[in-house]
């Protein structure tokens, strides 16, 4: 078994950190990256962190490496690069699946029903799997959840906290304010490295939570600045999209209207920004 950062292959099992495999979904993509990360915890009676997309290939391969022998698949949110091979696996090794439900928002997997829904805070004594620690960090979807472990501080962020991208906020499900809120809380949870559902390993997890917080604040500012400069006449949502990510590939842009509706939300909420006909202007007499 390797034990390399620089392998991202699909199917190839890493050790990226003591007692923990990752296994790559062969799902690559703009929005996935490399493909979907699933994590192995432990060995005898393994935990499954995000089992990832309805892959015949990658179901083998999490198989192989348990031996079939898992008690339990995590799962941090239910997008459908996340979470579809959750109940598959349970069905074939008897594991029981612990998360959240998924909103029907149709962006989500309907498949993924848990057996329990977890608890902000408690904490999982799950077969020889270290204790973890549950996180509810709603943002990037209403149910997400990042799980720390205990004894390392490492903390599997599903797509809350990424290897140098920030995630897309899609609403109505994802929420902008919720995801400052999540940022906050994870500022302050004592986590060191994370493991992130797509891309290698972040050494230095608070400086990722705080450089994701700076990167919202500056896309947030350049919306107020957008707006300022209209004079009052207001911006329409396609001319924000423009100016506000001019500095982003115009075929990612469809992408990046959705997290800019999440940020004019999070703005008409706190009274600064307001819309009407179609146009967005700063709030105030």
């Amino acid at each position: 078994m390797a034990r390399s950062e620089e392998r991202l292959a699909p199917g190839a099992v890493v050790e990226v950190a003591d007692g923990v495999r990752r296994v790559v979904a062969g799902n690559a993509g703009p929005l996935t990256g490399p493909g979907t990360n699933t994590y192995v915890l432990g060995a005898d009676r393994a935990v499954i962190v995000d089992p990832g997309p309805r892959d015949a290939r990658h179901l083998e391969t999490l198989l192989a490496a348990t031996g079939g022998r898992v008690a339990a698949v995590l799962v941090t949110h239910t997008h459908q690069d996340h979470s579809p091979l959750a109940a598959i696996l349970a069905e074939r090794t008897g594991a029981q699946v612990l998360g959240r439900r998924a909103a029907q928002d149709g962006r989500q997997d309907p498949s993924c029903q848990p057996d329990r829904e977890l608890v902000d805070g408690e904490r999982l004594a799950l077969g020889d799997a270290p204790p973890l620690r549950v996180i509810a960090t709603p943002g990037h979807a209403s149910n997400c959840l990042c799980f720390v472990r205990e004894d390392s501080h490492l903390l599997f962020s599903g797509d809350t906290l990424l290897e140098g991208v920030t995630p897309v906020i899609l609403p109505p499900d994802g929420d902008m304010s919720a995801y400052f809120d999540s940022l906050d809380r994870l500022a302050g949870a004592g986590i060191r490295a994370v493991a992130p559902g797509h891309g290698r390993l972040i050494a230095d997890g608070p400086a990722a939570v705080a450089a994701v917080r700076a990167h919202r604040l500056a896309r947030e500012r350049k919306v107020l600045e957008a707006l300022a400069a209209s004079a009052g006449a207001g911006v329409s949502l396609a001319e924000l999209v423009d100016r506000v990510y001019d500095d982003v590939p115009r075929e990612r842009h469809g992408w990046a209207r959705q997290t800019l509706l999440a940020h004019l939300h999070k703005l008409e909420r706190d009274g600064r920004v307001c819309a009407s006909d179609g146009r967005y202007r700063l709030a105030g007499p």
